[in-house]
């Protein structure tokens, strides 16, 4: 049978004759997790030598002030390690929004006239 609709079925995409389309294809969840789990450990692998690398600096020239600055650079290292690991790729557009964008023109104040009382008035 042939076909002329110029419509594929989808039981036919990855044959021979319809190759499936894959580079647009997004990363697995578990691919995203691994990377993110190697972003972190990446990060925090430098706190360890960071403290060595004071101590040693300490014991060569016995100057606490150097050993402090080493020291204080690897504090923020896992608050960074874990906002970089807990990053997800953007978004896409195929993905849903909740947040439609449209306000509602309800107005603050009623539009209906008052009736004003002036000072003397009964």
């Amino acid at each position: 049978m042939t076909r002329t609709s110029g419509f594929s079925d989808p039981a036919d995409s990855g044959s021979a004759r319809h190759p499936a389309l894959i580079t647009e294809a997004r990363t697995s969840v578990e691919e995203q997790h691994r990377a993110r789990v190697k972003k972190y450990m990446f990060i925090m692998s430098f706190r360890i030598p960071a403290l060595v690398l004071a101590a040693v600096s300490y014991s060569i020239w016995a100057n606490p002030w150097i050993a402090m600055a080493i020291v204080g650079v690897s504090i923020p290292l896992p608050w960074m390690a874990v906002l970089i690991a807990n990053d997800r790729p953007p978004r896409t557009k195929d993905e849903v929004s909740r947040y439609d964008g449209h306000r509602q023109e309800d107005p603050a104040i009623e539009a209906r006239a008052h009736h004003v009382i002036e000072a003397g008035e009964d």
